[in-house]
């Protein structure tokens, strides 16, 4: 899909909407003079030969326009445009495949799970009363209990949205233990923004006393930051002009705010992007080598439906890949425990039984290499481990 061309092809219907914009708008100006100076004439005409004065006026005025011809022009513009915006459709039907059921392949899902993915986004998304709606039409009533974990998520998030870091506070220090095992910082960079915020509203004194409360903890492992915090204490009232006013940045919020949806889903055991969108992003990813494949399959006369393993690969950006995988360059099988990947003394790697088919099964016999002129042995290749 060459989205250049079809960018091209939109700036070009763009610019010529524009100039048939301004050239209509030019000869309707011009009219519009022609009219008012016509008016204005017959209005300053007086006396008994004013009929005829109006006569030749109005037949100046027919003879003008007659010379503009207003009705050609505007017709030229808009042909220039129609002929533009009548080619940029069948590019896009070109490029884009309307009719993306022809990918479609009957797989038997697990309706259960399936719905428990849909409420799930919808909880994720804040969109409660859709979710609760939505298990209730299709009678998942035991899933709703995973609604209250994402209740507390969005509380929280919406607080910090309103610069409210009590809700966030409570839940750091509840999982205080939890945290600290997988060695976050997380609970430390609450209280930073909390003591930053107190200090430029309530002053020196109050972002001291929260500081001996809640930041002294963390000096053992974070006495840098907690150093830095300090020095602050000196620019009370004007810390945006002090060499730490990156601390009043917005982004830290943002971020803060990502890492704790990232680190509540972690704690919850749940991913951090939602199981629902992941799919659809992959699924249209994969999509054009998909309705490529069903051409092809098509034309040789092949059963999409029955098929057990894609014959080619799909290429999925990093986003999408969530563990080490090999697919041997040879049989198109996936590397298993069974078959795992096996490094060849010349660098390339197949599977094992790529290589038990090249070798005939005999460990020292010599084969040909795929890839390479060079001769190797099953006994020489090493496992490797992913």
């Amino acid at each position: 899909m060459d989205l250049n061309s079809i960018r091209d092809a939109f700036d070009r219907v763009t610019k010529k909407q524009k100039l048939s914009s301004s050239e209509s708008q030019e000869v309707i100006e011009q009219i519009h003079q022609e009219i008012e100076q016509a008016l204005s004439r017959l209005q300053s005409v007086h006396g008994d030969s004013h009929k005829a004065d109006h006569k030749l006026i109005i037949a100046e005025l027919k003879t003008k326009l007659k010379e503009m011809a207003p009705l050609s022009k505007l017709e030229d513009t808009q042909k220039e445009l129609n002929i533009a915006l009548s080619k940029y459709p069948k590019l896009l039907e070109k490029s884009f495949n309307p009719d993306i059921s022809k990918a479609y392949r009957y797989v038997d899902f697990d309706f259960h799970t399936v719905n428990q993915i849909i409420a799930s986004h919808f909880y994720r998304e804040g969109l409660f009363d859709l979710g609760d709606c939505f298990l209730n039409e299709a009678q998942e009533a035991e899933a709703a209990e995973k609604k209250s974990p994402f209740v507390e998520m969005y509380h929280i998030l919406e607080a910090m949205k309103s610069v409210n870091l009590e809700p966030a506070l409570n839940w750091a220090t509840t999982n205080h233990e939890k945290l600290g095992q997988n060695g976050l910082d997380i609970e430390l960079k609450l209280h930073r923004l909390q003591f930053v915020e107190i200090l430029q509203k309530r002053g020196r004194e109050e972002a001291l006393k929260y500081a001996r409360t809640f930041l002294t903890p963390f000096a053992t492992k974070h006495m840098a930051e907690i150093q830095k915090l300090m020095a602050c204490l000196l620019w009370a009232g004007r810390l945006d002009s002090s060499p730490y006013s990156d601390l009043l940045s917005p982004t830290h919020w943002d971020e803060l705010a990502e890492e704790l949806t990232l680190q509540f889903c972690n704690l919850w055991g749940q991913s951090y992007k939602s199981p629902l969108s992941m799919t659809i992003a992959a699924g249209v990813q994969g999509l054009p080598t998909f309705l490529k494949l069903m051409n092809v399959m098509i034309w040789k006369k092949q059963e999409w439906q029955s098929i057990k393993q894609l014959p080619v690969p799909v290429d999925l950006d990093r986003e999408f890949q969530f563990h080490s995988l090999f697919v041997c360059p040879v049989s198109r099988d996936q590397a298993s425990e069974e078959n795992p990947p096996m490094l060849l003394s010349c660098g390339h790697v197949l599977c094992k039984q790529s290589i038990t088919k090249l070798s005939k099964n005999n460990s020292t016999r010599p084969f040909k290499c795929p890839y390479c002129p060079s001769e190797v042995e099953a006994a020489q290749c090493r496992q490797l481990h992913l």
